[in-house]
This record gives C-alpha cells, structure tokens and sequence, in this order.
C-alpha cells in the first residue's frame, strides 16, 4: 500500500510538475536600489573555486542527500503522508502498510530536520546551473514528490507534527504556532523551504518546488497577523524574514514582504523578549548586536532586505547601527562572528577570544548574506570586504577541502582538540555549507541602471542585462594568490556604461572598515589599471570603487593588477585576548601557524621585531597554497628555570586550509611582545601521562596542556567536562610512564554558572592503583577543596603507584569540568 501511495503521488506530481513548468515564468519589478546578477547568469571556471565547487559536487552534496537517507529525513515526509491518508480513512489502520503511523510514531531528532532537506536542494540546485546533470534533477524531483506528500490541505508542511499530530515533537507540543516562538522552528522550516524552492525554480525554470513553499508561505499568510481570527508570532528562530523578502521579488506579491516587516516589526512585542533572541527591544530600537550569532545573522539580513525594498528609514538607521557595531567591536579578523558557545552567541564588545571562538559556521554564512544585502541597499564596496573576508576565510574554513569534513566552531586558536567531523546530529552546519558554496556564482557582479559592480574576483564567464540590453563579458584571474584580474568585453551593449571595479580594503590600507584591526607594518600597497594597454587615472570614489565610464566594444580588455604582500595586522587594544599580538595576511587570506609544518611547538613562539617574509608557493600541497615563511624564536625553561630562547624558521598556511593533517596545535594570532608569550615547561608527571576517563572526548589532554585559567569560566583556554551527563560519578586517570613518587594534586574546576551546564563536583576523591592492581584512596592530609576559580590542592601521605585515579561526584543536575589536574 505504501508503495501504491508513493506512486500515485508521483503520478500526480510528475503531472503537476509538467503542468506547471509550462506556465508563463514568474516575473516581478520588485526589487533593490541594486540589482543582483543571479547566478545562473555565471558560469565559473576558476581554479580556487573551482576545486571547491567540484568538492561540492562529486562529495558534499551527494554526502548531504545520503545522510537524509539514512537519518530518517525522507522517511518523515512520507510517514506524514501515510498519517494523512490514514485521517482521510480511518479503515487503513489495519493495513500493514499503516501500521506504524496507526500506531503513533515517536518523532525523534530535531524540530528543524526537514530544513537539511531544503538546503541541500538548494545547493544541488546551484550546482545544476553550473554543471547540468541530468541524473541530479531526477533525483531531486523524486525528492519533491516525498516533499509534496506531506503538505496538508491547507499549505501546512511540518512533519515535526504532521507525522503524529496527538504526539508531535516534544518541541512543538500544543497547537501550530503554539511553540514557534520557542523552539518548534515551524517559521525557521518555511525560510529554509522557501529559499531552497527560489533556488530550484531560477536553475531548472520548474515550479514543483516553488509551488510547495507558496502555499507553506500563504498558510502562514492565513493564519499570522494583526487580522481577526490571526494570531501574533514571531520567529523564535530567524530566517523566514529574508525568506519571504526573497519570495515577494521572485513573485511580486507584496503579501510576502509584508510578512517579512510584520515579524520584525512584532519581535520585542510579544511574550519573548530576551537577548538571546534579539527580543530584548523592539529592532528598530536595536544597535548592538547580541545573542545567538545565526539568529541575529539571519534576523539583520532581513532587516536589511526590509531595509532596501521598502525604504524604510528606521530600518535603514537600525541596521547601520548594528552593522558599525559588529565591524567595529565584534567580528573576528577571520570574518567569523560569535565569540562564545554559551548560548553560540556574540560577547561583549572587544570580546574576541582565540581558543574558544565559537565562529559557528553559519554564523559566517550569515554575515555574508547580511553585508550582501546591505550592498544591495547603499552600494558601498566596504559591506564586501567584509564578505570577502569572512568567505575567504571563516567560512571556507567549515567544510574540508575534499568536501566530507564539517567544522561547527571555528576558532582560531587550537591546542589539538578540533577536528572537522564527518557529519553532526544537528546538522545546520553541513547543510548550511552545502547551500552556500555552489551559490558563490551569484555573489560575483551587480547592476544599476547603466553601472556595472565587479565585487568578487573570480575566473567566469557572464551575461548581464545593462539598461536593458545585454552584455557578456568574462574574468580571468588566480586570485586570491595573485592580484591580477583581466576583464574582457565579449559582447558590448552598443551603448556608454559603467564599470565599477571593487579596490578591496586590504589594497587601500584598511584591513576592515573600522579600527577594530589595524597594519601596523608602514607599507603602502598599490594597484595598475589599464583598459587596452593604456593605464587609467586611478580615482577611486567614496563608494570604495573605480570606476570607468565610457562606450565599451567586444574585445577591450581591462587589466587590474593589485600588489601583493605579506601584511602584520594588530588588533584594537581593547580586545584583550590579541595584545602583544599579530596576525599575519596576504590579500584576502588569513594565515595561522600549524604543527605539521613546524617541527617546534608553536604556542612557545616569538615573533622578529620587524618580521619579513618569504612566499613560497605549494602546489603540491593543500590542493595548491602559498606559504608564508619568516625568521623568529621559541622560548623554553630550561629544568634550572631559567629562560633560554632558540631560532626558528617559521612557516604559516592560510587559516581556511587548517586542521587537514591531522589533530595538532594552531594559533592565528602570534606573539610579538614578551608579555604574549608562552614559554615551553619542561615535562611535568602530567603531561607525560597517558589519559583515561569514564567520558572520553577529545578535549581530554587539556587537563595535563599546562595552561592555568583566568577564573572559572575561562572561555580562552580548552577544559575538558561531562555535558550532557548528570548525576552519578565520573572518573579520569593518569598512567605514569613508570613508577612515581606522588603527594599531592591540584584541580582547577571549570563552573559557567548559573547559566550553563557544569558546576564545580558536589564531592570528589584521589585514588592510587596499589602492588596488587587495586584502586585505593589516599589518606589526605588537607581537605578536598571546591572552590571556584582558585587552585584547589589537596595533600596527602606520599605514595609510589604507576597510577592515579580522579573520582568525582557530580552534582544531581549538572556536569563537572576542569581545566587542569596537577600531580606533584
């Protein structure tokens, strides 16, 4: 029966799809004061993305479709199928094919599971304008008829309830909406469908996809709002905002937009009102920026969208505000934004740490999106080097060059503990960088009237239409690696227009559009510009471009060329965790010291006073690189204590290529006072031993890295914890590489109340393994402390075992964690 129902369905879409495709094309005048240039109007052909777009291709997408298999993505849309069937006739519950749904599934996973389906269409969709594939249309298609089957009547699609609408998720319980703006995400998956099914409509021109979201996106319409029988909700997850703001200039219906503005305009009014969520105010009242990164992202691009398509002047001054802010206080030198993982939120103003950078990838994701649209509104070229920025670096950084490996945080600064992960159970990440990358084609040129925007420097080919006629042209460049980027003109317009070449920040001086990080090395970079050998006057107006005007013909050739060097870049003294420090740059990318290439430990590093740099490029290594090598020291105690320095050569990689060679030390920003550094110990009991623990992670060798915390809830150095276990006792040991003498040893917990998860242990005990292979308490001599924050040490008669053993008392309702345990 199941299968008769699946088939049936197809039947019946495959007609609909059919149908539909032969309809006139949506067309629409809404629009921006800048007009974006889709990405099925580019097609790329660069080396650097390139690689990146195939490992998108041939892995990621195909990884991301399969985990949807085998996770149970495809598997609840069709279950909501069956449960709606079984409501039309009830008869059906005794068919085997019902049986399951009959009997009331329990919904596991996540509230938001359905969206890894919509963006991985999304990418897929990207994908197929930039490599037709056949094979992969089917596949989707037959993905939308799963899709399809479970939409209720009236547009509703959440499978989170539909599946088991008397026992739905235990995130969405109640009636619709009831949890939406907690945490059912009902608005989160109509943004994610919406977006995915805009995607899928301009690559293929069908409408199968499209029409689903329209219908989620007027059942929405329907049933929120200020109208009788409405009822007021705001997102509690962001993203619908952009969304619909997206749908209204695809479709030209205004009801979408109005959607949009509705939900900004209610959040801070209704029951929710907390930072977290960026509730705390109305958001025309808004201008800093807070809470959980990807929801403000999300939240400020639709701002920004609301901002530019309907003119709104407290729109505009909100999101301006809170886009000075972020660049001025809060975004890593990376592009990444976030910089805790309680709550995965933005920190105070100036608080950037290194180690515990949270920079979720979709936090990177969504700054590109909000600098694209406030692009769109001002046409500034500032609000993109932002975006180059964060995607050249933070954001490229989430997914491994061969496309099967997911960051979530993304810090900038490692001991060894992170590693890309082959998948998450919470999946927004991957499928979040699965939609983002094949998009990169759309993000390349823009238009106004008889102005043309080259933004991104990328190879391509492109057709544009320029006041209203048509315009090809094409892009040679191996950027980022070299400055030299040639334009050719391959078919003209027949009449005067403008091209505005982007001078990116990094050329004129600026290494982000504040203070926030500043070149600290004098050198004065410069750029050539020429248009058929001849060199152009080199003006650069306050919109950060150059531009030329002039009646262009098929074969002129503009040749841009941008010096390249090796830049030292400090940050504002104000953020605390960067002083007496520097990061190092070449163009758009970022580098950072690893341990494969350094056969020193590079967290005892000292940079040269005046460092210089060699560039030597790799081909062989990294699918292609260019290093950066330089003259500097490493400091070390010798056993006497005394400091003793070495020279080393140095040897730098760009940040997004880390974490490739396995797990290892890495560090962006590296010392260049004595007051930063960190010199190397000489080998303690400790950090000779080998780790154990009742809760493995990989977060277990920074009890013995040396590195004493700030406090109890110091974000800036790694700790090891239990979360999420509760109660009971937990355990770790040290095995000694021989036998030791042993009296004493100190613990450093780790408590981030009252808001998260760990508190220091309501008891905890030091064992010894004995002669006979038995666990054994110490006699302490001095009590077993507690305290935050403070080293505490326990004494006790001195005892010769190979091994120790910590025991610990968690407390009923929270972890434990610790920094550090010492044996002495």
């Amino acid at each position: 029966m199941k299968a008769h129902l699946f088939l049936t369905t197809a039947l019946c879409l495959t007609m609909a799809t059919s149908s539909a495709s032969a309809q006139q094309k949506v067309s629409s005048s809404a629009g921006y004061p800048i007009t974006p240039v889709s990405f099925t109007k580019v097609k790329v052909t660069d080396d650097f993305w390139g690689q990146r777009l195939q490992a998108s291709r041939k892995v990621t997408i195909p990884l991301a479709f399969s985990k949807c298999e085998e996770t149970g993505r495809y598997t609840n849309f069709t279950r909501s199928a069956l449960m709606m069937e079984l409501q039309n006739n009830p008869a059906l519950k005794d068919d085997p094919a019902y049986a399951e749904v009959a009997q009331g599934v329990k919904i596991e996973g996540y509230s938001f599971d359905d969206t890894d389906v919509y963006k991985t269409i999304e990418g897929a969709s990207y994908l197929l304008q930039t490599y037709p594939d056949k094979k992969l249309k089917k596949y989707i298609d037959s993905v939308l008829v799963i899709v399809a089957s479970a939409q209720e009547p009236d547009g509703y699609l959440y499978t989170a309830r539909t599946q088991n609408p008397a026992n739905p998720h235990e995130w969405a319980v109640g009636n619709r909406w009831e949890k939406v703006e907690d945490l059912s995400h009902e608005f989160y998956n109509l943004g994610h469908m919406v977006e995915g099914a805009i995607a899928h409509y301009q690559a293929t021109g069908q409408r199968n996809f499209l029409d689903i979201a329209i219908r989620y996106a007027d059942c929405v319409c329907r049933e929120i709002g200020d109208g009788e029988n409405q009822q007021v909700y705001v997102p509690g997850h962001q993203i619908a905002e952009m969304a619909l703001a997206k749908l209204y200039t695809v479709t030209g219906e205004k009801k979408y937009l109005d959607m949009a503005k509705f939900f900004l305009d209610k959040r801070g009014r209704t029951s929710r009102r907390d930072q977290y969520s960026q509730a705390h105010q109305p958001v025309v009242e808004q201008s800093e920026a807070v809470g959980h990164a990807v929801r403000a992202a999300y939240m400020y691009s639709g701002m920004a969208d609301v901002a530019a398509l309907t003119g709104d002047e407290d729109y505009i001054h909100a999101i301006d505000r809170i886009w000075d802010n972020i660049v001025g206080k809060k975004l890593y030198i990376t592009g990444g934004i976030g910089a805790t993982s309680s709550g995965e939120a933005f920190g105070n103003n100036y608080e950037l740490p290194n180690m515990s950078a949270y920079c979720e990838t979709c936090a990177a994701i969504g700054n590109v999106y909000m600098n694209y649209r406030l692009f769109l509104l001002h046409g500034e070229s500032k609000y993109y080097d932002v975006l180059e920025r964060s995607l050249y670096n933070g954001l490229i950084s989430g997914v491994s060059l061969e496309g099967d490996g997911f960051f979530y945080p993304n810090p900038l600064e490692s001991m060894g503990q992170h590693q890309r992960q082959a998948w998450f159970g919470c999946a927004c990440c991957p499928s979040n960088i699965c939609r983002f990358i094949p998009s990169l084609p759309g993000y390349v040129y823009a238009v106004k009237d008889n102005n043309v925007y080259v933004n991104l420097f990328v190879s391509n080919t492109a057709t544009l239409e320029v006041d209203g006629k048509k315009l090809t042209l094409s892009q040679q460049t191996n950027y980022p690696w070299d400055g030299a980027i040639g334009l050719t003109i391959d078919r003209a317009t027949g009449r005067d227009f403008a091209l505005k070449l982007r001078i990116p920040g990094w050329v004129k001086g600026d290494v982000v559009p504040s203070d926030l990080y500043t070149y600290n090395d004098n050198k004065r970079l410069d750029y050539t510009i020429s248009v058929n050998g001849e060199e152009v006057e080199k003006t650069v107006t306050e919109d950060g471009y150059l531009t030329i005007n002039r009646r262009w013909k098929k074969g002129d050739r503009i040749e841009l060329n941008f010096q390249m060097e090796a830049r030292t870049v400090k940050a504002h003294p104000q953020v605390g965790a960067d002083r007496g420090r520097l990061a190092i740059e070449r163009g758009p990318i970022v580098y950072c010291a690893e341990w494969p290439d350094n056969d020193f430990d590079i967290m005892t590093l000292l940079l040269n006073r005046n460092p210089q740099f060699e560039e030597v490029r790799r081909d062989d290594l990294l699918y292609g690189i260019t290093q950066l090598k330089t003259q500097a020291q490493v400091l070390d105690y010798d056993t006497e204590g005394r400091l003793q320095t070495k020279d080393v050569t140095l040897t730098l990689i760009p940040y997004y290529a880390w974490a490739h060679r396995g797990s290892g030390k890495m560090s962006v920003w590296l010392p260049a006072n004595l007051s930063a550094t960190r010199p190397g110990v000489p080998p303690t009991t400790a950090s000779q031993s080998k780790i154990d623990a009742s809760t493995r992670t990989s977060a277990m060798s920074s009890i013995k890295d040396g590195l004493l915390p700030n406090g109890s809830d110091d974000r800036s150095i790694p700790y090891y914890h239990t979360w999420p276990k509760q109660g009971g006792t937990e355990w770790l040991t040290y095995t000694f590489p021989k036998e030791m003498k042993v009296s004493a040893c100190t613990i450093h917990w780790f408590d981030d109340g009252p808001w998260g998860g760990c508190r220091v242990p309501k008891a905890w005990r030091i064992l010894y393994l004995n002669e006979r292979g038995e666990w054994t308490p110490v006699h302490n001599i001095t009590p077993y402390g507690r305290a935050r924050g403070e080293a505490n040490t326990v004494q006790f008669d001195a005892i010769t075992t190979t091994s120790l053993k910590l025991e610990i008392d968690q407390p009923d309702k929270h972890s434990i964690g610790l920094y550090e345990w010492e044996v002495k």
